[in-house]
């Protein structure tokens, strides 16, 4: 296992330039006991994500609603972070996320957030996952696998090469012929770094296979139908399940989640879920207008959750949110470049004005 000390060191010229912490940090955090002013215990957590990576927001989401403090890592996609060496290093896939907590390195997303339901349960920490032996147990795994295992990547990367099949898709419209770009780029910075890092080529290799292999599966409008025609099942038995929460309504009204009058962690993976769906113009297709009521009931309160509106806020500033910091990085990254040519534009325009003034005086003067 890699150490956090060595993640950090791996990466540290790189984290410093391009992945501020997006979270204030543990140790200088405090809260108030009993009107003494007390320092929380130092956490040693780090995630690795990207705003937009569906996987990173479930675990984004698992630990906000446990309340854990974490520093968390922005590993930009659009600027191919995640294929850089250091990044390579800590996770030989270059996929995100990855979490970092003492001497251990998670980098499957059901595995993190496993192991933070194994490794985090103090009192006073919400439990996300019922103990094992529980009548809810199974029900929660049952639906956590069930919707851990749709083709998220598939309906994300279809909807935005045929953002024909969606209605009302936040995805801007140039982002099909981007995205080709990109794909098509990347695999040649994946060969190029393959021969600059001979310790890591067998792990840009492979990726580079996965890279062509999933634009061929994603860019097939037939394969994308049949996927998302199948999704439908899915989201039957999620109405069904929602429904028998409805009939079991405790007497005092309280209302309940997908597996029982608690949030639990297959409620993480239904929210991101339902909010990816909305994201990609999907949403009317599967609740809404009368379909799926209890779907939709249910988004409509689960996107009222404090650590939902924390970590996702609202699904049309969603874009904002990963833009913005990629455009900043982009300035800082190139700031010599950018400086050189609003310098050189500055001079030009200035040439200009001056000469503009100098003529009019001079036609002032002959008329």
């Amino acid at each position: 296992m890699l150490s956090a000390k060595m993640a950090s060191e791996n990466g540290s010229e790189s984290q410093d330039e391009k992945a501020a912490p997006t979270e204030t940090d543990p140790e200088q955090d405090v809260r108030e006991q009993g009107g003494t002013v007390v320092a929380k215990r130092e956490s040693k957590l780090t995630l690795y994500h990207w705003t937009q990576s569906f996987n990173s927001q479930k675990v984004r989401l698992a630990i906000a609603e446990k309340g854990l403090c974490c520093k968390e890592y922005d590993v930009s996609l659009p600027l191919s972070e995640h294929n850089e060496p250091w990044f390579m290093h800590l996770n030989p896939t270059g996929e995100v996320p990855v979490l970092v907590h003492n001497d251990s390195v998670i980098c499957d997303p059901t595995q993190i957030m496993d192991y933070l339901e194994q490794n985090f349960n103090d009192e006073g920490t919400p439990k996300l996952v019922p103990e094992e032996g529980s009548r809810y147990y199974l029900r929660v795994q049952h639906y956590r696998e069930l919707l851990d295992s749709l083709p998220m990547d598939a309906y994300t990367h279809g909807c935005i090469l045929h953002p024909e099949i969606t209605v009302d898709s936040h995805i801007p419209k140039y982002a099909a012929t981007s995205i080709r770009t990109q794909i098509s780029n990347t695999q040649s910075e994946l060969e190029k770094l393959a021969e600059q890092n001979p310790e890591l080529k067998d792990a840009y290799i492979a990726k580079q296979r996965r890279l062509k292999s999933k634009l061929f599966d994603h860019d097939n409008r037939k394969y994308l139908k049949k996927l998302l025609d199948e999704l439908e099942s899915v989201m039957d038995q999620v109405e069904t399940e929602l429904q028998r929460r409805v009939e079991e309504t405790p007497e005092d009204g309280s209302p309940s989640w997908l597996c029982g009058d608690f949030f639990s962690m297959a409620d993480v993976s239904l929210a991101v879920t339902l909010h990816r769906l909305k994201f990609l113009g999907l949403s009317r297709r599967y609740w809404g207008n009368g379909n799926r009521v209890n779907v939709e009931t249910y988004y409509e309160r689960v996107v009222e959750r404090p650590a939902f509106r924390r970590v996702l806020g609202h699904v049309n500033n969603i874009l904002i949110s990963a833009v913005l910091p990629v455009a900043f990085r982009l300035a800082r990254k190139n700031a010599p470049v950018i400086f050189g040519t609003t310098l050189l534009i500055g001079i030009l325009g200035g040439a200009s004005y001056l000469a503009f003034h100098y003529m009019k005086r001079r036609l002032t003067f002959f008329s």
